[in-house]
């Protein structure tokens, strides 16, 4: 039961997080958001900090489910344009839904673990089917420097959806079009 009381309150401070900010994430709006008595979320997460390390940790936990199944979802890749429609999919998850909610957490969060090392730790990018599907892509074109590539790439799509969150709207395919051609140049 602690468990599922524990991710319920992650899920709930991750919508607080989204909603209202990293200023408006409080114990209370948590208890609030979860439909829970005053007094829950500090019971489990006893600090700002610990509050903090469980939502980004689920956090990643999402995401990571989120690329995994994607992955397997989607054939090998044999094409750039093929490539490129894997990117718009994610893209499009991110930017929409409860994509779009973790976005807004997940860059949230970002921020946040400038000042804090054990946000930045759970934070770095995992190994995951996605990041190997590019990786394996690239490496089969001949790429030179295949990990530094993959990095630059998926954190460039990263920039485009920070970019989008901000100022609305989707990735345009030329963008990711782009991307994808200086990775294999």
């Amino acid at each position: 039961m602690a468990s599922d009381r524990r991710t319920l309150l992650a899920d709930a401070a991750l919508d607080v997080l989204a909603d209202e900010g990293m200023r408006g994430l409080t114990h209370r709006a948590v208890d609030r958001r979860a439909s829970l008595p005053p007094g829950t979320t500090s019971a489990y997460f006893r600090t700002r900090a610990a509050l903090l390390t469980a939502l980004v940790t689920h956090l990643v936990r999402l995401d990571q489910a989120e690329l995994q199944a994607t992955a397997e979802r989607l054939p090998p890749l044999r094409t750039v344009d093929e490539l490129v429609d894997g990117m718009v999919l994610l893209t499009r998850q991110r930017l929409t839904g409860e994509g779009r909610r973790r976005s807004l957490a997940r860059h949230a969060c970002a921020v946040e673990s400038v000042r804090d090392q054990e946000l930045r730790e759970i934070l770095v990018p995992r190994e995951n089917a996605g990041r190997d599907a590019v990786r394996l892509f690239l490496s089969e074109r001949g790429v030179t420097d295949v990990e530094n590539r993959t990095h630059t790439l998926l954190t460039c799509v990263d920039g485009l959806v920070f970019d989008r969150l901000v100022n609305g709207g989707d990735v345009p395919r030329e963008a990711l079009d782009g991307l994808v051609a200086a990775a294999l140049r």
